[in-house]
């Protein structure tokens, strides 16, 4: 199925009164560009975490964070209390030796370096599962977003894939049209100018004129172009970069078919075939 590359997805996972939250942000990029940020005691997960986008994940810009917060009825604040006992000791000394000095407070002392006892360590193995898993969960959300985004994509791709091929079908029918009418220019210059008409010099000149406006290969590769696209549309990989090639492609057979028109109409509606051309290949930028 189609899926777009713009999304978002919050997952948190609660495990021995600690949560384990998983936030992604993802945006339309050319490649799959990653940026994982992690805290420090579980950086050692950041590789594997790493892999496990990379194989959920095809292209955009993706930035997964995680959290790790702490209930706060079950969080502690601990200290040193013989390096405190020390500092304090240390402190009124050096209080007894100066003239009006500053007083200390409490504040100051837990700030003091080494006082604040670290945080004991994480088990990281025993966190291995919880968070992978967390991050396989939160992937999932923000590829169903992705997802439904990209069917939205679709149904807009199509109507214009449907318009598109209104203009192919415009152009053919004109063919007889626009020769018709070259032969009739052909036969008022000519009696303008008040010479003899020799019906298959005309024949031939308008023969010749055919050939240089022929249009029907051009036409052809659009009709293949528009199937192709169709096709691909239904397939459940990414393909957002074939997309982008075809679109390279349309706008390629317009531009030959704008060289080739001699009458208004015929301008009008390349010129439109190239306003859908682009938007659909603006709407193909945020496709995976």
């Amino acid at each position: 199925m189609t899926a777009s590359m713009t999304g978002y997805a919050l997952h948190a996972t609660e495990i021995d009164g600690q949560s384990l939250i998983w936030e992604i942000r993802s945006v339309n990029h050319r490649h799959l560009d990653l940026r994982i940020l992690v805290p420090d005691s579980l950086r050692a997960l950041e590789t594997e975490a790493r892999a496990l986008l990379q194989e959920l994940l095809a292209r955009g810009r993706v930035e997964a964070v995680l959290r790790v917060e702490t209930d706060p009825a079950t969080d502690e604040i601990r200290f040193d209390h013989a390096r405190a006992t020390v500092l304090i000791r240390t402190l009124r000394e050096i209080d007894q030796m100066m003239v009006n000095g500053a007083r200390v407070s409490a504040l100051d002392v837990l700030t003091w370096p080494g006082i604040m006892q670290r945080d004991e360590p994480v088990d990281t193995e025993a966190l291995r599962e919880p968070v992978l898993e967390g991050l396989r969960a939160t992937i999932g959300e923000l590829c169903g977003m992705r997802l439904a985004e990209g069917a939205t994509l679709r149904q807009a791709l199509e109507t214009r894939l449907d318009a598109f091929a209104e203009r192919v079908q415009q152009l053919r029918g004109r063919r007889t049209e626009v020769l018709d009418a070259q032969r009739e220019r052909l036969r008022s210059r000519v009696a303008e100018l008040d010479l003899a008409l020799d019906e298959q010099r005309l024949e031939q000149e308008v023969a010749l004129l055919a050939q240089r406006l022929d249009v029907d290969e051009e036409l052809d590769r659009l009709d293949g172009h528009l199937a192709a696209m169709r096709e691909i549309l239904g397939r459940d990989e990414p393909v957002g970069r074939r997309l982008d090639f075809l679109m390279q492609e349309f706008n390629r057979e317009a531009n030959t078919l704008g060289s080739k028109s001699h009458d208004l109409e015929t301008t009008r509606v390349v010129l439109e075939m190239k306003v859908l051309t682009e938007q659909m290949r603006e709407q193909i930028q945020n496709v995976e």
